[in-house]
């Protein structure tokens, strides 16, 4: 199935409403390197309010919005259904989204808890409303592995959100939750491996063999993997809650089920019947192998009770998932989203002939793509070696806002081809 004929102009929402998510994202990865470069004890403890306002400024201000914004455009496309209220539910999310994420970010940093309780508001109402309606869109959709994967990520981003919602309001001093320690790693949990994960297993099962040009994923691990994945993290909540020594075996049927993607994912690239050097490739290979290095840091702590107990351990695994996996991915979809869309809506506008318009490869320049990846590559590497090695956080929070920059301008580089042709954005 090509992406061309899964979506018409009609369906397709105005190029506008993803594109201000996407050109938003790259400013909080941006908005992250400064962080580390201001404060460069945000790599050394998971606990300290630098730390916590990194995380979040990962988490919410790049991939959530890297990740609505490709829901947006992506609904009609693979579940055949648009957002009701498309252009109404992309303002309030993204401009609740912006300034949710700054308020929480502050209120981290500066330990205020009136910014936590602006965040509540902007951020409980802003994914209120696009939860509402993707929940309304996945309704009315034709089940298959990918509309599956997705409802399930849109269930893990609702229990993500209500748990964090209940930390925040700890934190505003409004509200003291039981079970603290249990919903802070059900929140990660659930936000990281449910939201982020599941979403991109689900994007995985159409966007590889449709961009990569690969062979599909086996039926039978694109049919159960998100089920399953997404029921291991029931049973690891309840196991926090009630039973406790299961929870290592929880842990390693997790880590299995994220083994068995990465694999399956590298061995279909490893088969695609396209040859030809492509950086969005190279992006998904890097996140792949991030999420077997998360695997075998993992399986060290099991071994080894020094390091499982070590400050080091969990901010490894958040470079290694958030930096080398999360973030790597969603780089490559952008690189596909992005210059697919400028050229989708340009031709779709102005009924452009062959050779008329740029194609999508010529959206943005292959070897700034390219450039900007290495700065990637690099900003990972100084990140991991960050954490053991703290004199590296400065040079790996510069090399991460080149980096960021670089995207960004990249980016505006498609939309400034897309408007250049007579493009209209709505």
């Amino acid at each position: 199935m090509s992406l061309q004929a899964g979506l018409s102009f009609e369906q397709a929402p105005p190029f506008a409403l993803p594109l201000r998510f996407f050109l938003t994202a790259p400013l909080f990865l941006l908005a992250a390197a400064g962080l580390i470069v201001w404060a460069p004890e945000a790599l050394a403890s998971r606990w300290a309010p630098q730390a916590l306002a990194l995380t979040h400024a990962l988490t919410l201000g790049f991939l959530a919005m890297v990740m609505l914004g490709a829901l947006l455009q992506m609904l009609p496309v693979v579940a055949g259904e648009s957002l009701p209220a498309a252009r109404r539910v992309a303002w309030i999310s993204h401009v609740s989204l912006v300034l949710g994420t700054l308020a929480l970010m502050t209120g981290f940093l500066m330990a205020e808890p009136a910014a936590f309780g602006i965040a509540i508001l902007l951020l409980g109402g802003g994914f209120a409303v696009f939860l509402a309606a993707a929940s309304i869109s996945l309704a009315r959709a034709v089940a298959g592995v990918t509309v599956n994967g997705i409802r399930l990520a849109v269930l893990s981003l609702a229990v993500t959100l209500l748990l964090g919602l209940a930390l925040a309001l700890l934190r505003a001093g409004w509200w003291f939750p039981p079970a603290i320690e249990t919903a802070i790693a059900a929140h990660a949990a659930f936000g990281l491996l449910g939201w982020v994960l599941l979403l991109v297993i689900g994007v995985a099962w159409q966007v590889v063999p449709m961009f990569q040009i690969t062979p599909p994923y086996p039926p039978r691990l694109a049919r159960w993997l998100a089920a399953a994945l997404f029921a291991l993290l029931l049973l690891h909540a309840a196991a926090l809650l009630f039973f406790p020594a299961a929870v290592p075996i929880v842990d390693a049927a997790l880590a299995g089920a994220i083994l068995a993607f990465a694999v399956a994912t590298l061995r279909l690239q490893s088969r695609r019947r396209r040859k030809l050097a492509d950086v969005t490739l190279d992006y998904w290979r890097l996140g792949m192998a991030s999420l077997l290095a998360c695997v075998v840091v993992w399986l060290a702590a099991q071994f080894w009770p020094a390091w499982a107990d070590s400050d080091a351990y969990p901010l490894l695994l958040g470079v290694l998932f958030l930096g080398g996996f999360a973030v790597s991915v969603v780089c490559g979809m952008l690189y596909k989203i992005v210059p697919f869309l400028a050229w989708f809506h340009l031709q779709a506008q102005l009924q452009a002939k062959a050779g008329s318009i740029p194609t999508m490869k010529e959206m943005i320049a292959e070897r700034r793509m390219r450039g900007q990846f290495r700065l990637h590559l690099a900003a990972c590497v100084l990140l991991a070696g960050a954490v053991l090695w703290p004199q590296l956080a400065i040079a790996a929070g510069s090399v991460l806002a080149l980096s960021a920059l670089l995207l960004w301008v990249n980016l505006l580089s498609a939309v400034r081809r897309f408007s250049g042709y007579g493009g209209r954005f709505s």
